[in-house]
């Protein structure tokens, strides 16, 4: 089964530290694409982040937001004095250097991460609860891309059987536009009142046989929709084999449009060309 590269999980968990929640959105990108937001305290667990992300998906630009709220009941707040030390005397060398500083406010250092802080807590432990719970949040971005992925297949699989009614149709219409192609070479010979010369016949008709075959056209059509359909079947990071066989599928479709000499054959190599290109728009969304 092939997957979507468009879905959201969010994921909540209410531990002995405080709460920790992952938001994870991923849309369509020809790569992996993992764009991450972490608290300071937990940026030591980038590196394992994007390995899991690695494992997990394997294309797509991928947000993913970790929020942590500390437990505060029965906690006290303290202040980091060293920090708050380097901070002052960091904001002092600025104000030197700056004509009419204004005054350092002491709100603005206790607003600065890590200088006013709780109880200890146990960093090891709330890593290993965030991994885990990242794990979670994967498994319900999976799922999430898996159920839209089962829904674009089964949008692309109407539109090859759109294709393979268009290609039975052709099959049928081709004698018979052959039949009327060949009447009006003879009428032209007839309006143009000059002995039909046998051999000149016979050319024209072998030049209007070659130009309006498209009997090679259709059987390529028809092994591209079986390869796309067994693409779709087996799943996987389809997207780009899909993408190359669309690719196929529009240049036959082409071919067909040059050689159409009857507005039925016109009309449904355009009709072609619609559903393909209905199809990649979907296929662009596949990993």
């Amino acid at each position: 089964m092939v997957h979507s590269m468009t879905a959201f999980a969010r994921v909540e968990n209410a531990g002995a530290q405080g709460t920790l929640s992952w938001e994870l959105r991923s849309v369509n990108s020809r790569y992996l694409e993992p764009h991450l937001r972490l608290p300071e305290s937990f940026r030591d667990l980038e590196g394992a982040v994007r390995e899991a992300l690695r494992q997990g998906i394997s294309r797509g630009k991928l947000e993913c937001t970790l929020r942590f709220t500390e437990e505060s009941t029965g906690k006290t707040l303290q202040i980091d004095r060293e920090r708050a030390a380097q901070l002052v005397a960091a904001a002092e060398t600025i104000a030197g250097l700056i004509k009419n500083p204004a005054a350092l406010n002491p709100l603005e250092v206790l607003a600065w991460p890590g200088v006013l802080v709780g109880d200890a807590t146990d960093p090891q432990a709330l890593n290993a609860e965030a991994l885990a719970l990242l794990n979670q949040g994967l498994k319900e971005l999976k799922a999430g891309r898996e159920r839209e992925g089962a829904e674009l297949a089964r949008l692309i699989n109407e539109r090859l059987t759109s294709i393979e009614e268009d290609v039975v149709t052709l099959r049928e219409l081709v004698p018979q536009m052959l039949a009327t192609q060949r009447q009006k070479v003879l009428d032209r010979f007839a309006d143009m009142k000059a002995e039909m010369d046998p051999q000149r016949l016979e050319q024209e008709m072998v030049m209007l046989a070659q130009k309006s075959d498209v009997a090679e056209e259709l059987d390529r059509l028809s092994t591209h929709i079986i390869e796309v359909r067994r693409v779709l079947k087996s799943g996987g990071a389809a997207g780009r084999r899909l993408d190359f066989l669309m690719q196929e599928l529009n240049r036959e479709a082409n071919t067909l449009g040059s050689k159409a000499f009857d507005p039925r054959s016109t009309t449904a190599a355009v009709n072609l060309k619609v559903l393909i290109e209905q199809m990649r728009e979907q296929v662009q969304n596949i990993e």
